[in-house]
């Protein structure tokens, strides 16, 4: 065998077989569960490990291009493999039961979480799955939770974590509210508009202004400490806001401001108690969810 040949990851060869048996990269993302940029990565991905093009675009649509064409039959091969492998799997998966409680973010608990969770029951019927969605630091110590999904690493020594990703974010706004003010062109035009606040509105003005954004209270007029609700004012166009592209790209009516700007990066960490992740219930849950949580990088 050569291992060293071997250089690409599943994810990526999955979206190329849904983009090219469902012709684009939307179609694909609505059968993988996935949102468009993160199919649209994955394809590109692939195309740089092989060193191919495998799609041109013609028009609106996808055609295959004469590699990919060839590599479409060996990744329908490899797809039939995998079909298996996950059918023997969850022969095994139907033994175990019990409770698992993650604890998220209420954005990623609302926009990320349901299509993973979702998996997780199809391989482990009998698991209970609690989702506590809170945007304070849960104590795993305490049993609060048995899986936290963080943006900051836990300093406690008898945690397990794992970072599994680090995402992207970027401002957004509602169409409608630009259409209003006008897009802005630099952040000094940004500075000039009204922003949502989530959280602690102090905390978010020295974020903002380290990044260059010369904000003060004045632009916080509304706000809320719970996210999805500050997303939602967003949506509504009542401002500006910093949000992850993932949920952003699936938000319909709101747009990136400053396209061309740099991303805000932020860290995705997995977190577990050392002596819960011996058990099978959790681990399966932490490893599915590790994986899956890689695809919004």
């Amino acid at each position: 065998m050569n291992w060293g040949a071997i250089n690409f990851d599943w994810n990526q060869v999955r979206s190329f077989l849904a983009t090219a048996e469902k012709g684009s990269f939307s179609a694909a993302a609505r059968v993988l569960e996935q949102s468009q940029p993160t199919v649209g990565r994955q394809v590109a991905a692939l195309e740089h490990s092989l060193g191919v093009t495998l799609f041109e675009r013609v028009g609106k649509s996808l055609n295959l291009t004469s590699a990919g064409e060839e590599l479409l039959v060996h990744v329908r091969e490899m797809a039939d493999v995998a079909n298996r492998i996950s059918i023997t799997a969850t022969s095994q998966s139907n033994t175990i039961e019990g409770q698992v409680r993650i604890t998220a973010s209420d954005v990623m608990s609302v926009y990320q979480l349901p299509p993973i969770i979702k998996q997780i029951r199809e391989m482990a019927p009998r698991l209970e799955i609690d989702v506590v969605a809170a945007n304070d630091l849960r104590d795993i110590q305490r049993r609060e939770a048995d899986i936290a999904i963080r943006h900051v690493r836990p300093t406690q020594p008898d945690l397990i974590a794992k970072l599994v990703a680090e995402a992207n974010a970027h401002f957004y706004a509602a169409s409608s509210y630009l259409d209003q003010v006008g897009r802005p062109k630099t952040e000094e035009d940004l500075a000039k508009l009204d922003f949502v606040g989530f959280g602690d509105v102090t905390t978010m003005i020295g974020l903002l202004n380290s990044a260059g954004i010369p904000v003060t209270a004045q632009n916080f007029r509304t706000g809320s400490k719970t996210g999805i609700v500050a997303w939602e004012l967003v949506r509504h166009g009542l401002g500006i806001s910093v949000m992850a592209d993932d949920v952003a790209a699936m938000t319909p009516g709101v747009e990136r401001v400053l396209p061309s700007r740099e991303p805000f990066k932020f860290p995705i960490w997995l977190t577990t108690h050392s002596e819960l992740h011996t058990a099978r219930r959790i681990r399966l849950v932490f490893d599915h969810l590790a994986k899956q949580l890689r695809n919004y990088a």
